[in-house]
């Protein structure tokens, strides 16, 4: 099997701005398409996100050079390879790019050529992808991390936590699971509505009111559980501090909304106690990026019964997952395809992850399009948890309808959840 076509198009994701699709055409007709997403809150340490800097063009995020670099550097190489497989691809991306970190091609363009090449191969095979890339062992539905009301960088709004999500771990089946998270989100829309409160929503379709605080924002979705006919143990809430754009130069925390400040050891305190107070499962960047020690104390003191996610901590990077591993920062890991560069690369971060017993969570940007790809890849590495956004805007909602063929074209709704 030969690659036949590889090209690329500057596309739009969900907030309008552009994105790199690919497009591999194998010789026996087969086609796999693939789109990179975008996110608004970003890692430091997240390989390159190639954009033109035209200011002319979309305000200077264009991506006409990541596609020009896929039909230039990318495309003649891999159309005169011998025999392709993703591993090859991959391994080929990473030569051509030759970057620490993808500066060159940009991992938008390698990430969209690399997921187009699996999901060829798949059709080749005639295998739906999640079994393509996880063979016989992919046999588990995630749990999904529904964003019901959003806040930080992701909303006009005075919250300052980034993003508030419901769980319904108390699910029997995963189309139980989605239709419990819906009931809740639509619960939580009419609560607002009562309440005199905006219903707008933000990049990942959830609420986005302004309320006292952050605790409110807690509250108020404990009601909704309420509302909905739940208990906060059949549907639990997790949170989304992205508090790496809280960081100072001197190593405090501010929050931006409101202007509260926080030294790292006062910011731990403040997540301990929050969970003390609140039904709260997992938290997702309690604290910046370079702030190991601080991540190591908080493990220390609440994840025993916590999952303490390090999305822009690890950037889906299996170094920084090493580290954390060493210094015993975090106990589960954010899988962004985009944050890493390839399929190949991803799925060694979730190997190296599941090998150290951390949990694994595949993961949407806020910038994402109608691509499905996460969700053949949450089952695939059967990865416990996917976090897909609100049960809202199309985007977000074609992972959920994905996740919902899924499981009931191979007879897998009831074997949900986490072992």
């Amino acid at each position: 099997m030969k690659i036949q076509k590889v090209y690329a198009a500057e596309l739009l994701d969900s907030r309008g701005v552009p994105t790199v699709g690919a497009t591999v055409v194998l010789s026996d007709g087969s086609i796999g398409v693939a789109n990179a997403p975008s996110g608004a809150s970003t890692g430091k340490y997240e390989a390159h996100e190639k954009r033109d800097g035209d200011k002319r063009r979309y305000m200077g995020r264009g991506v006409r050079k990541a596609v020009q670099g896929v039909a230039e550097t990318i495309a003649p190489v891999l159309e005169h390879l011998p025999r392709v497989t993703v591993g090859e691809v991959d391994r080929i991306l990473l030569e051509l790019d030759g970057t620490p970190n993808k500066e060159k091609l940009g991992a938008n363009a390698m990430l969209a050529v690399s997921l187009a090449t699996a999901k060829a191969l798949a059709m080749h095979y005639k295998q739906p992808l999640f079994r393509y890339v996880g063979g016989a062992n992919a046999v588990k539905m995630p749990i999904p991390m529904m964003n019901i009301l959003n806040g930080g960088a992701h909303a006009a709004n005075n919250i300052d936590i980034q993003e508030f999500m419901i769980l319904p771990v108390g699910a029997e089946s995963f189309s139980e699971a989605i239709r419990m998270g819906a009931e809740v989100y639509h619960a939580l829309g009419k609560l607002l509505r009562q309440r005199g409160l905006a219903t707008a929503v933000g990049d990942e379709g959830g609420f986005a009111p302004d309320l006292v605080n952050d605790e409110a924002a807690i509250e108020v979705i404990l009601d909704a559980i309420t509302a909905a006919g739940y208990s906060p143990a059949a549907v639990k809430i997790a949170l989304d501090a992205a508090s790496s754009e809280w960081t100072q130069p001197d190593g405090c925390y501010v929050l931006p909304k409101r202007g509260t400040r926080y030294t790292p050891a006062q910011l731990v305190n403040r997540w301990e106690k929050l969970c003390e107070a609140y039904p709260i499962c997992s938290i997702e960047d309690p604290l910046g990026e370079e702030d190991f020690p601080a991540w190591t104390t908080l493990t220390e003191r609440i994840g025993r019964n916590v999952m303490l996610v390090g999305d822009d901590l690890f950037v889906t990077n299996p170094q920084r997952i090493r580290e954390g591993i060493l210094r015993k920062a975090a106990n589960a890991v954010l899988v962004k395809p985009n944050q890493i560069g390839t399929l190949t690369e991803t799925l060694d971060a979730v190997r190296l992850a599941k090998e150290n017993g951390m949990r694994t969570i595949l993961s949407h940007r806020s910038g994402e399009t109608e691509d499905t790809t996460i969700a053949d890849l949450a089952v695939a590495v059967n990865a416990g948890y996917i976090k897909t956004g609100a049960p809202c805007r199309s985007d977000r909602t074609a992972k959920y309808n994905r996740l919902l063929r899924i499981a009931m074209e191979n007879g897998l709704d009831q074997n949900y959840g986490i072992d």
